[in-house]
């Protein structure tokens, strides 16, 4: 049964938006930097469907934003992903990524930048290593890399390896070419320790890219030693779709690759976001994931884009990028279930597990059609007994959502950006929204780095978990009721 949610009221929090921040341009390493200090209006109660003004700030009372940190040459492109280690952030640029130091919430700092153009420069961590993503043709593996045409054999894309035990002097280390390049990638611990994978997600072959021939229905797996990680080596390409997947239609696009994969792997589970496509996959053997459920939605999903599971591993809840992320689908027109999430319950065991669908989830209110939003990125919080998540809207801001009963997901906290422009479409918005630690981080598209406070006595427990490491599509267990 689909659950369509009716437009309510909801509660603005205006907030005056600090005008300045340091700039520190033109370099590779960068030193500290202040974050701006968002200062907290009184809360008032709006009509239904309210739009805030240009850059106006509006949220649920529970939900406040306490940091900006805004982005500065020559990481001045569109901010990507984040990972989390200790006391650090580590946020994605098309230009390279920002180390923050996020020890202090309300006043992160920035402790280094580096300059490494090549988006989208989807990032994750693992003790001293950092990993970039690279799916933009470049004439080479460098951090001096121009554009260069895919239809030319000595272009490259694949994957970065940076040293990050400085923090304030990462030290690039080592690359490896993936076929058409890495979109995404997602880190899967070994067994053993010893080792880590990277599942790398791409896409759109062509005949006339030599190293992204069709029908590519696969994902490159990577393997990297982690006492001597310059021996990371593409180990095996599995092909997903033996059978051919999605062949596409009007609405919906085809499959020929995918765009990212969560793994649980305490559970030896994942699920793959595959364009045209929804699978469940085990990965007991790390080299050799099997696709063990598959699922399609040709009625409202248009591009299968991320996945998140509940703690349990008994749900997992798809995103449709509708639009590709530059459309304005957060509207009347549009409507409740296309551009939202899906909510699937996974029944059965081993390989006989079904994911079956329970219903979609958007957020509740209108943007403008100048604002480009859609589900995109977020995590589960944490939180003992229930499932709720945070989720990234792009320009439809943050969205705070509770799914524990599968058939009626809503939301319980909220924050939202106004349009860039009230004239003309303009591309921004919350690429990746994430609980770590006690307080929600998002990368904005084009404000930088915003730091988020929930106070909600739904989610509580979630202070109870500490997570020393966090790359969310590497998702963790946390301790259960």
């Amino acid at each position: 049964m689909i659950r369509l949610h009716k437009p309510r009221l909801r509660q603005l929090r205006i907030v005056a938006l600090a005008a300045t921040g340091f700039l520190v341009a033109g370099v590779l390493v960068a030193p500290a930097s202040n974050a701006q200090v968002v200062p907290q209006a009184a809360p008032a109660a709006a009509p239904t469907n309210t739009i805030p003004g240009v850059d106006e700030i509006v949220s649920s009372p529970n939900l406040r934003q306490i940091a900006n940190v805004p982005k500065v040459a020559p990481l001045d492109a569109t901010n990507s992903d984040i990972a989390f280690q200790g006391k650090y952030a580590f946020a994605g640029n098309y230009n390279g990524f920002v180390i923050y130091d996020i020890s202090r919430p309300s006043a992160p700092t920035v402790v280094s930048r580096v300059l490494c153009p090549g988006s989208q420069n989807d990032i994750s961590v693992h003790g001293d290593l950092l990993f970039l993503s690279t799916d933009s043709s470049r004439s080479d593996d460098s951090c001096n890399s121009t554009a260069q045409g895919a239809d030319v054999k000595e272009s490259w894309e694949g994957i970065k390896v940076f040293d990050i035990k400085d923090k304030a002097n990462p030290r690039y280390i080592k690359s490896v070419e993936t076929a058409c390049g890495s979109h995404t990638h997602t880190l899967v611990p070994g067994k053993s320790g010893k080792t880590v994978y990277l599942y790398v997600s791409s896409y759109s072959p062509r005949a006339e890219f030599p190293d992204c021939q069709p029908p590519h229905d696969s994902i490159s797996i990577i393997k990297v030693p982690v006492k001597k990680p310059t021996d990371a080596a593409v180990i095996a390409a599995p092909n997903l779709f033996p059978d051919g997947g999605f062949p596409g239609s009007e609405t919906g696009s085809a499959t020929t690759g995918c765009h990212d994969i969560t793994v649980y792997p305490a559970k030896d589970l994942a699920a793959g976001a595959c364009m045209g496509d929804g699978i469940l996959l085990d990965i007991k053997n790390r080299e050799k994931p099997r696709v063990i459920n598959r699922v399609r939605d040709t009625v409202n999903f248009a591009f299968w884009h991320s996945a998140t599971f509940n703690n349990a591993g008994t749900k997992v809840i798809f995103t449709d990028e509708l639009g590709g992320g530059g459309a304005a689908t957060c509207n009347e027109a549009v409507g409740p279930t296309r551009g939202a999430d899906a909510i699937y319950d996974i029944s059965g065991r081993g390989d006989a597990r079904k994911m079956n669908f329970r219903s979609y989830y958007k957020i509740p209110r209108n943007n403008s059609d100048t604002e480009n939003c859609v589900a995109h990125n977020g995590s589960l919080i944490p939180v003992l007994g229930k499932d709720i998540m945070v989720q990234a809207w792009y320009q439809g801001g943050i969205s705070v959502w509770d799914f524990t009963d599968s058939a009626k997901p809503k939301e319980i906290a909220f924050w939202e950006r106004g349009p860039l422009s009230a004239d003309r479409p303009v591309g921004g918005g919350t690429w990746s929204a994430y609980y770590y630690n006690g307080h929600i981080y998002s990368n904005d598209m084009v404000k930088g780095l915003d730091v988020l406070e929930l106070n909600d006595w739904r989610t509580w427990t979630a202070n109870l978990t500490r997570y020393k490491e966090l790359n969310v599509q590497t998702q963790p267990s946390y301790l259960g009721w």
